[in-house]
């Protein structure tokens, strides 16, 4: 995504990203023998990941109050195809392929944000990765914490509680759909 943003890349979307980072990876482990068929398969494994047990119950909840919607880094065909997978209920499904370019442009949280019609006050981010949200908020975003002790970001580490400069802080979505008054 940074050579992307550097102009070192045309834009490319998460998918092929991915895949030539697959593919180096491999070349470099000396593991060139998977064939084409087994690369893309590897490639599109993103697609077929389970879903956090508290998600879809707990979006689930949300979304019977506000809208909810995917921002995602991740390309259209692949959150289409895992919110499938994990029978996930978001009702919008928005990718910075929409807008090319990768969080945390200010492009992609201003274009999520036009395209809910909404201003960004109006939109609360939800997200496990602090950097995501500081760049939400930089452009108005209200922002909610929800910390995933497993989940790494770009620094290799999980982002944990607390976050002081969330807005909203929660264990998981369904304390946050609690926090949200969702019944």
């Amino acid at each position: 995504m940074d050579r992307v943003r550097r102009g070192e890349l045309p834009w490319t979307n998460f998918d092929r990203l991915h895949r030539i980072s697959l593919d180096q990876v491999l070349r470099e482990r000396g593991l060139e023998g998977f064939d084409l068929d087994a690369r893309e398969q590897l490639n599109l494994a993103w697609e077929r990941l389970p879903p956090w047990p508290d998600a879809a119950p707990g979006l689930a909840r949300i979304a019977g109050r506000y809208t909810v919607a995917t921002l995602s880094n991740g390309n259209r065909a692949q959150q289409a195809a895992l919110i499938r997978f994990a029978d996930l209920p978001f009702q919008r499904l928005l990718s910075a392929e929409d807008f090319r370019h990768y969080k945390p442009d200010p492009e992609v949280y201003l274009g999520a944000a036009s395209s809910l019609g909404l201003d960004p006050f109006q939109v609360m981010m939800v997200a496990a990765h602090k950097p995501d949200l500081r760049a939400a908020q930089s452009v108005g975003m209200i922002a909610a914490f929800i910390e995933r002790p497993v989940e790494k970001g770009p620094d290799g580490g999980a982002d944990l509680l607390p976050d002081p400069e969330a807005d909203i802080q929660a264990r998981d979505f369904m304390d946050l759909a609690d926090q949200l008054g969702c019944p």
